[in-house]
């Protein structure tokens, strides 16, 4: 009767459960944690800071009024100047438009856009980022849970064998020693049930921290959502992948290209530019006149104290800082991508290991619990038995856990979880 009374709370639990789905995980997450947010903010930024550096190849119009309570005015008269003082006012409006500047604003402009490009890809590449984390700490919780019902099958089977052992001991069939020791693994595994169910509110913690959510306590986890699929162990190919695929190296490339349009543009500026203006100027002083001007200016720089040339050469070293950088975060990531095709053909070989081990362990428990009843095993053999199929179950998860995240790690890594 009790069973079946728990068999009904328990669907009736499972039916008020709300499934949180990791993709839904990963939605709500990108639509309120404050780091997306940010670089999202970074792409609006860098897209006003293009206008206003195309702004320079637009018609400047400035209007420009002066009054002068008192002003002195030179006059000259028979060959001497004689002074007068008198109020007056002028206004003057003014044009400016850039003709040319030989590409130095156009690099600016292109400069621009690449910041623009920039600001995107740390877009893209914080969603991969954060995607991979929320798959952590989703699957930590799926593993966690299952652990927990583990921990709970071997709670129980050591209070049952506690219970065995208290009955021997009352019919004078076994020692003390059996009952002492069969109540102390029961306390132990009671602990590790509770350590187990810390580690699993510890991870959904974090996961509706990352949502910006408050919290919901009943929830149900997708039980198929390890990652099982296959993906190629060629780390050539996997390598090249990452080349053109990877987004920071994708940002390094842009900062290369960057680097290369501020050295055009630093080069550029020791040629001057070219600027047609003209201006509207009404005068109200001692005299009211109009006065007007239409030309074209050419600005050269003839001597700056070494500040372009320097300007110059610091634009080129950055260029070769771009490139030495990539190539050394692209080694870095093959170091990891490398490794982790090594733990991932480790992982294979660990989980039909444990897969078999379990099938052992399981059927030496059976024999050891078969044999002490009989008075043919110790109690230290059957807790063996019994500790040796936990440890063989908790393994096994672990090494799925490995697996699905080194596999999720190597997609972010080539460019392939968003």
């Amino acid at each position: 009767m009790k069973k079946h009374l728990l068999i009904i709370v328990i669907f009736i639990s499972s039916l008020s459960a709300q499934v949180l789905t990791l993709q839904e995980c990963i939605d709500k997450t990108f639509k309120n944690h404050p780091d997306i947010k940010s670089f999202m903010l970074e792409v609006s930024r860098s897209e006003y800071n293009k206008k206003a550096v195309s702004s320079a190849y637009l018609p400047q119009v400035n209007l420009q009024a002066q009054y002068d309570v008192q002003h002195t005015y030179v006059l000259p008269q028979n060959g001497q100047f004689n002074t007068l003082d008198d109020q007056g006012w002028q206004a003057e409006i003014s044009l400016r438009q850039k003709i040319w500047d030989f590409y130095k604003t156009t690099s600016k402009i292109d400069v621009a856009q690449i910041d623009t490009q920039i600001a995107n890809l740390s877009v893209d590449e914080a969603k991969a980022l954060m995607i991979y984390k929320i798959q952590s700490l989703y699957e930590t919780a799926l593993v966690q849970k299952e652990a927990i019902y583990v921990r709970l099958q071997d709670t129980k089977t050591k209070k049952e064998l506690y219970n065995q052992a208290h009955a021997f001991v009352e019919q004078g069939i076994k020692t003390t020693s059996d009952e002492t020791r069969f109540l102390s693994a029961y306390y132990g595994a009671k602990d590790a049930l509770g350590v187990a169910e810390a580690s699993y509110e510890k991870a959904l913690s974090s996961l509706w921290l990352y949502m910006g959510e408050k919290r919901i306590t009943n929830v149900e986890l997708e039980t198929n959502i390890l990652n099982t699929t296959t993906i190629t162990t060629n780390a050539q190919q996997l390598s090249d992948e990452m080349f053109y695929n990877n987004t920071e190296l994708k940002i390094y490339e842009q900062n290369i290209q960057k680097s290369n349009l501020l050295h055009k543009s630093a080069k550029a500026s020791s040629y001057g530019s070219i600027d047609a203006v003209a201006s509207y100027t009404h005068f109200d002083t001692l005299n009211e006149y109009d006065a007007s001007l239409v030309g074209v200016v050419y600005n050269l720089p003839i001597y700056t104290g070494g500040n372009q040339s320097a300007e110059e050469q610091m634009a080129s070293i950055s260029t070769s800082i771009s490139k030495e950088l990539k190539n050394s975060k692209f080694l870095a990531l093959n170091e990891e991508l490398e490794s982790l095709i090594i733990d991932l053909k480790s992982y294979e070989n660990t989980i039909i290991a444990k897969k078999s081990q379990i099938e052992a362990s399981t059927s030496t428990k059976e024999l050891v619990d078969a044999r002490y009843k009989e008075g043919l095993a110790t109690y230290i053999e059957v807790l063996d038995a019994t500790d040796l199929q936990l440890a063989s179950q908790l393994d096994l998860l672990e090494a799925h856990y490995n697996r699905s995240m080194a596999q999720h790690r190597i997609k972010y890594l080539i460019g392939k979880e968003i």
